[in-house]
């Protein structure tokens, strides 16, 4: 009898959690602290598991025992590491189900990815050479990414609509990419990077524009000595965008439906002047950059621990490709890195239209050049995989050429794999450099 009393004591609270949380849909946001133990869960959906994990913590490891975090991952956050919890998030759904309603006006409809005719006066074209790049593919759920440093506050990694994604929370929290120096801005760079703003249930907070807008703060040395870390402030709300004291909205296309949808932003910064994209629009351009950015961070000045920003895909490159219109080609081939893809796919991503705009106008201007589109990827995966998807990926530009008005008998393909790196194939930025599609003057 005893032992019954003694099993039931400890099963019936896990039972009335389960029943209570089973419908409920998991946020990505709400920040906790585990006792030090930085037990993390692995997935952004898994509500129950999330609650039972809480449980276990609560029952001193009775049924399971606490993860041990790895020596790296405690040396890489030098302030606290979070994980998620269960306050309900629009649009993220639960483990095995399906995402609720996103607050869209009934009878409205939330705009798809914008097509290639949507980019089709796009003209932002990424550096030449990546500097810093990072997905969080090789990151562990719940835990600080590995190639950032931790300024202040909490960050955590989770997936958001299935994509591996940074959640910064808390009022002046800040991050930074981990670099080798602390001044690495060229003095021409491109960013690029995706973020999306998730709606979210908490009764205890107020939202506002500044709760859950996406600051970033490009750092210059002031030449009077006045200020000790003087930044330009780029911020991109829910429905402007802000260059330091600049501030230019979003036309109404862009406004219909921008929450609960990724977003692609890119921002160029040449000869003192800052251009910032939101998906095929620019957006904001401020020309009154006086003093070269030295390093960049992200920060959040919200107020809110359940309302973080949320970003992905990120991409820093040297070189400021404002504009490749009317430019005279010399040179025996040109070697993109704005030609993107679905990971693993030959599907063109959209933004990619600044990079083939721009190959487009050459090809006008020089009427006789006739180009080799070749596909090249970095070393993951097997061989011929990689050489079937760079083929792949290099015929997949040439239709999209010949569909901008390109002659095709000027165009042919070759895939080759990884045979032809540029870079190292051990380091993020090495990879990506050596994922390119080249044009190779016939």
């Amino acid at each position: 009898m005893k032992k019954l009393i003694l099993l039931t004591t400890f099963m019936l609270p896990l039972l009335l959690v389960v029943k209570k949380t089973s419908g409920q849909v998991t946020n990505p946001v709400t920040i906790v602290k585990n006792d030090g133990s930085q037990h993390t869960n692995a997935d952004i959906n898994s509500t129950v598991n999330n609650t039972l994990s809480g449980a276990e913590n609560k029952l001193k490891g009775l049924f399971k025992k606490k993860k041990k975090v790895s020596d790296s991952t405690k040396n890489t956050a030098q302030a606290t590491v979070t994980a998620p919890a269960t306050v309900p998030v629009a649009g993220v759904a639960p483990a095995g189900g399906v995402a609720p309603t996103t607050g869209v006006a009934p009878g409205s409809t939330v705009p798809a990815t914008p097509s290639f005719s949507a980019y089709q006066n796009f003209d932002f074209i990424p550096g030449e050479k990546i500097i810093f790049e990072d997905d969080f593919s090789d990151d562990q759920d719940g835990e600080f990414p590995t190639h950032w440093k931790l300024l202040n506050g909490q960050a955590v990694i989770n997936k958001v609509d299935s994509k591996p994604s940074l959640l910064l929370s808390e009022h002046n929290g800040e991050v930074t990419p981990r670099m080798k120096t602390d001044t690495y801005l060229p003095d021409a760079f491109t960013f690029e990077f995706d973020f999306i703003y998730k709606k979210y249930t908490d009764p205890g907070y107020l939202t506002n524009y500044f709760s859950d807008a996406l600051g970033i703060e490009f750092y210059y040395k002031d030449p009077t000595g006045v200020h000790s870390n003087p930044a330009y402030r780029v911020v991109l709300g829910r429905s402007d965008v802000k260059i330091d004291n600049l501030e230019k909205a979003y036309p109404d296309s862009l406004l219909n439906g921008f929450d609960e949808k990724w977003h692609h932003a890119a921002i160029v910064c040449k000869n003192g002047q800052m251009k910032v994209y939101v998906d095929q629009y620019r957006i904001c351009v401020n020309p009154n950059i006086d003093n070269k950015p030295l390093k960049l961070t992200f920060d959040d000045l919200g107020f809110s621990k359940n309302n973080p920003i949320i970003f992905t895909n990120l991409k820093l490159a040297s070189g400021g490709g404002m504009n490749m219109i009317g430019k005279k080609f010399t040179d025996t081939k040109i070697v993109t890195h704005g030609i993107n893809f679905d990971v693993a796919q030959a599907t063109i991503k959209p933004e990619s239209m600044g990079t083939l705009n721009g190959i487009v106008k050459i090809m006008q201007d020089n009427p006789d050049i006739k180009f080799e589109v070749g596909g090249h990827t970095d070393s993951d995966g097997s061989a011929d995989a990689n050489m079937t998807l760079s083929q792949a990926r290099a015929d997949a530009v040439r239709t999209q050429l010949i569909t901008m008005g390109i002659d095709g008998g000027r165009l042919t393909t070759k895939g080759y794999g990884s045979t032809k790196p540029i870079s190292d194939n051990t380091t993020l930025e090495g990879k990506a450099n050596n994922r390119r599609v080249e044009f190779v003057k016939l």
